[in-house]
């Protein structure tokens, strides 16, 4: 009876943090794959799905393998499951760029459209190190401990990708920003 009632618990806390975390997780997801609404849905899924199985971790007072911190955990289960993606063969088809419909664009939404564009042309570790450092405002450690990588690999690929962004969005950028 208790372990069914910790369960329970366990569950409806996990069903909390994901509802907490979900949106967060989506936009990391959308920069991160360069705009692709359904895969950015597709990986917050497989993300919450293994927050999912290794919730109990959160609970073990002396483990190793204990979770601190749920939110930083189920960023670097984010952008593990976006690189692992990238690293599949069939992740590099895409749908044609000729839609039938135009949407209807915010004020700043063609400076983001702009901007997803250019992210969308840097390899995926360069645009998971972009995402990381720039939009979620990571240290450089933390970005390294994320990508599996060191932290000086991590800045010669900041510094390389934000050269491309500059070359790709060149005066564009001034254009859209001075709007």
């Amino acid at each position: 009876m208790a372990t069914a009632r910790r369960r329970a618990a366990l569950e409806e806390e996990f069903v909390a943090f994901a509802a907490a975390r979900s949106g967060q997780l989506y936009r990391s997801a959308y920069f991160l794959t360069g705009g692709d609404a359904h895969l950015s849905e597709d990986l917050v899924q497989e993300t919450l799905g293994q927050m999912y199985a290794q919730w109990h971790r959160l609970h073990r007072p002396s483990w190793a393998g204990r979770i601190d911190n749920p939110a930083g955990y189920a960023q670097t289960v984010l952008v593990r499951a976006y690189l692992t993606h990238q690293r599949r063969r069939s992740s590099s088809e895409r749908p044609s760029r000729a839609l039938p419909e135009v949407a209807e664009q915010a004020p700043d939404s063609a400076l983001r459209l702009t901007l997803v564009d250019a992210l969308s042309q840097l390899p995926p570790r360069d645009r998971a190190v972009v995402v990381l450092r720039y939009w979620e405002d990571r240290s450089v450690e933390e970005t390294a401990a994320m990508v599996k990588d060191s932290s000086a690999a991590v800045r010669t690929r900041c510094s390389r990708a934000l050269a491309k962004l500059r070359v790709l969005l060149g005066a564009e950028l001034a254009e859209l920003v001075a709007r």
